[in-house]
């Protein structure tokens, strides 16, 4: 596999690194001190065994063994001198049956066992409610001794495996632990850039963790509070140019009403003009409302849809309908209608009289489409066109403060939801929006 191949492997996020590199150097203590114990406190200690059994498979050949006289075969002649009722003499058919094939063979016992005894010899270790230990002695190579260590059995080297176990439970928990603390304020640190991010300035995070991630969070609650005075300065200011603007526009409305007939062709004119201030203002008013939790209620998006299509139909008469079947959801109704009024009055503006409204039922999603045969907008331009003060390419004008899109992505922004602008295959553009059913994650995350 290439080192891409392994990079992908790896774990990304911090507290993923953090406990894997925990849980490796525990992994290599735990190895580490089970060597250790045994090569220097096992190892010895079977060593010591090994010799003492051979020690005592060495008094038993010490005088020979006696088999023509008495007429017995090795195996019952070597019991007969043995006075010890934890060893036991067996032909092969008797070993076989006293339980010779459970028994593991060890190479470094019977290397040790050949040195001790002066031949080749061959040690197996059986474990069980016993610690029996099977030897062939060179001596006799037709017989096994067997010789049963009751106060050494398995049961005494459980307090070593369970400490062991134990070590390493807790160390891996303790590492877990200390990874998932040094990933809390990092955690925090993120779920608050992402609300900063949506305009929401959340209240300023603890100062807690290692001295860098505390460094880390004093400059982000230092930064989030100059963007939050900016955009509190910033709404001032919209607010009162918006607000001082009303005045003169009053004066030359009330000015032209007072224009002779003679001069009706300019008061048109400017009350149109007076218009179009009106509506840039209230996109000014609009913009600057920073209403981030807005109060959702169930309500019906073909509703609004409806509504908005009957509302315009003095304007446009050929406006079409395609409704799904669609349910209740949460939503802020004022705000998700003016987001249909936009896009329909952005159709009206840009399109030749033809407007498409339509809703979908997708899964966990619901969505509803704006369309219009105007002459569309350059692909390229469609990322740029949601932010604020910004506008079409000329192909579809530059009417207007270039606020509308930027107040429908605010808007869908705080649903969670998503809003799209393509070109129809046809001509025109479509404006499609997605709301989820439970708006309690923006679209894309599950």
């Amino acid at each position: 596999m290439s080192r891409k191949g392994w990079r992908k492997l790896l774990p990304r996020s911090a507290f993923s690194q953090v406990f894997l590199l925990i849980a490796c150097l525990l992994l290599i203590n735990q190895v580490v001190s089970y060597l250790t114990v045994a090569v220097y406190f096992i190892k010895p200690t079977y060593q010591q065994i090994n010799q003492l059994i051979a020690h005592q498979v060495n008094l038993l050949f010490a005088d020979g063994v006696s088999i023509n006289r008495e007429n017995l075969t090795v195996a019952e002649a070597l019991n007969k001198k043995i006075h010890n009722q934890d060893i036991h003499v067996y032909n092969p058919q008797q070993a076989k049956a006293a339980g010779l094939e459970h028994a593991t063979y060890y190479r470094f016992l019977s290397s040790q066992m050949s040195e001790y005894l002066g031949g080749q010899a061959e040690v197996r270790v059986e474990q069980g409610h016993l610690f029996q230990i099977w030897i062939r002695p060179p001596q006799a190579p037709s017989v096994w001794i067997r010789v049963t260590l009751s106060s050494f059995n398995e049961y005494e080297l459980s307090p070593l495996t369970l400490y062991l176990l134990v070590i390493g439970a807790l160390s891996v928990f303790g590492g877990w632990l200390f990874a998932r603390q040094q990933n809390q304020p990092l955690k925090a640190l993120e779920k608050s850039a992402i609300a900063v991010s949506g305009g929401d300035f959340p209240d300023p995070l603890p100062l807690k963790g290692s001295t860098e991630i505390v460094e880390v969070t004093k400059a982000f609650n230092q930064m989030a509070q100059s963007m939050q005075q900016l955009e509190q300065d910033r709404a001032l200011l919209m607010a009162g140019i918006s607000h001082d603007l009303r005045t003169p526009l009053t004066r030359i409305r009330l000015a032209s009403e007072m224009m002779v007939k003679e001069d009706e062709y300019l008061k048109e004119g400017i009350i149109n003009d007076i218009e179009d201030m009106d509506i840039i203002i209230d996109q000014f008013i609009a913009y600057i409302r920073r209403d981030q939790k807005p109060n959702l209620q169930p309500d019906n998006i073909n509703r609004l849809l409806q509504e908005v299509a009957q509302a315009e139909s003095a304007r446009c008469t050929n406006i079409e309908l395609a409704l799904d079947d669609c349910p209740d959801i949460p939503m802020a109704p004022i705000a998700i209608k003016r987001v249909i009024t936009n896009l329909v009055e952005n159709a009206l503006r840009y399109g030749h009289g033809w407007i498409r409204l339509s809703s979908q039922n997708r899964g966990e999603t619901i969505g509803f489409c704006v369309e219009d045969n105007g002459p569309g907008i350059d692909p390229k331009q469609v990322s740029k066109l949601f932010q604020p003060f910004t506008q079409g390419d000329t192909a579809r004008g530059c009417v207007g403060s270039g606020l509308g899109l930027a107040i429908i992505k605010r808007i869908i922004d705080i649903h969670h939801g998503k809003v799209v602008l393509t070109n129809r295959p046809e001509g025109g553009l479509r404006a499609q929006v997605w709301l989820r059913k439970q708006p309690d994650k923006p679209i894309g995350q599950k």
